[in-house]
């Protein structure tokens, strides 16, 4: 059990990483996150992949693969990175219920995943990209109560209102300043978990409103690295629990490249679909071609129709002078024969 406060909010909870127990095994509410936010992720891609063009069958077939492999590689990912806490105890490594899921390796593992099914399905990998996103960055944001309930993934010092202490934020930080990390135990701190899942809902909402508005399969894709990368980068910074190489923050580095990558492709196929006219489509191979091919159709048909009636036109005027002239000479013939 933890007592968590927010001394500045006035706001004291009791917190017990464990929900309940089934025959003594504890049932820890970081899995019963993780577990809703699977679910939610889940249930809001069936109720809309039809109108997208793609089945329910797809996207439940592909939850089985990419979800399991997701987390596996969340776990390595953060094992990899921290082999210090698991090389004496690898029993440690399959005890994922006390935390340790990096959320970058599990979307490394999840689009390997989505890739190599779409492949085998036949479906064009950006278009289920563009489609399955948007549910992750939810299901992050309600896994991050997971962390609140392990009291981990927090912020250094902060003198902010809602800054937020625990038992076990004290015990950590103490740690931390055996290493000499400048740090103080008895004040608050950042409760950063709680800012990214700020972040997580806003770009939830801010990718399923752009879906509807894409120019390029591809760009809600690449919209959710670039947003998630730019935010992460200033969360991270704020965090005394990152995974290291060296003196470099792993996820903040990976952050800010994926920043600046997505957003070079964003504006590169935005541009090339901005210069997409008429005379880039081969007529009849695709919806535009279908379009311009019935315009131009339409165009030739009265194109002809305007001949047709011309020559009606000038065959009705024709047969006129001729019929007047055929007058005339009858008239000259009979004054001629009177005379």
């Amino acid at each position: 059990m933890n007592t968590v406060e927010f001394p500045g909010l006035g706001i004291t909870l009791d917190v017990n990483p464990i929900a309940f127990s089934i025959f003594s095994k504890p049932i820890y509410w970081y899995g019963i996150f993780i577990s809703l936010a699977f679910i939610a992720a889940i249930y809001l891609a069936l109720k809309q992949c039809d109108n997208f063009g793609i089945s329910q069958d797809d996207i439940l077939d592909m939850s089985l693969f990419a979800g399991p492999i997701g987390i596996v590689g969340a776990r390595l990912y953060y094992v990899i990175f921290s082999w210090d806490n698991y090389s004496d105890d690898f029993l440690e490594i399959f005890k994922i219920w006390n935390g340790g899921l990096a959320i970058y390796g599990g979307i490394i593992a999840g689009v390997i995943t989505a890739y190599i099914f779409a492949k085998v399905r036949k479906i064009k990998p950006l278009k289920l990209f563009d489609f399955a996103i948007i549910y992750i960055p939810l299901a992050q944001g309600i896994g991050r109560w997971g962390n609140f309930f392990n009291q981990e993934a927090f912020g250094n010092n902060t003198s902010l209102p809602w800054g937020m202490t625990s038992e076990s934020v004290r015990n950590y930080l103490s740690t931390l300043t055996l290493q000499g990390i400048n740090v103080d135990p008895l004040k608050p701190v950042h409760p950063t978990f709680f800012y990214e899942f700020i972040l997580d809902i806003c770009i939830f909402f801010i990718l399923l409103s752009h879906r509807k508005n894409k120019k390029a399969d591809g760009e809600v894709f690449l919209l959710y690295l670039a947003l998630y990368g730019l935010g992460r980068f200033f969360i991270e910074g704020l965090r005394t629990d990152s995974l290291m190489l060296g003196s470099i923050r792993i996820s903040q580095l990976l952050s800010v490249l994926l920043f600046i990558l997505a957003t070079i492709l964003i504006i590169v196929i935005r541009f090339r679909a901005s210069k997409l006219s008429f005379s880039d489509v081969e007529i009849g191979k695709s919806e535009y071609g279908s379009i311009l091919q019935t315009v131009l159709e339409e165009e030739a048909h009265q194109k002809d129709s305007h001949i047709i009636e011309s020559e009606a036109l000038d065959s009705e005027d024709g047969d006129m002078v001729l019929n007047k002239t055929e007058a005339i000479d009858d008239i000259k013939k009979e004054t001629e024969g009177k005379g």
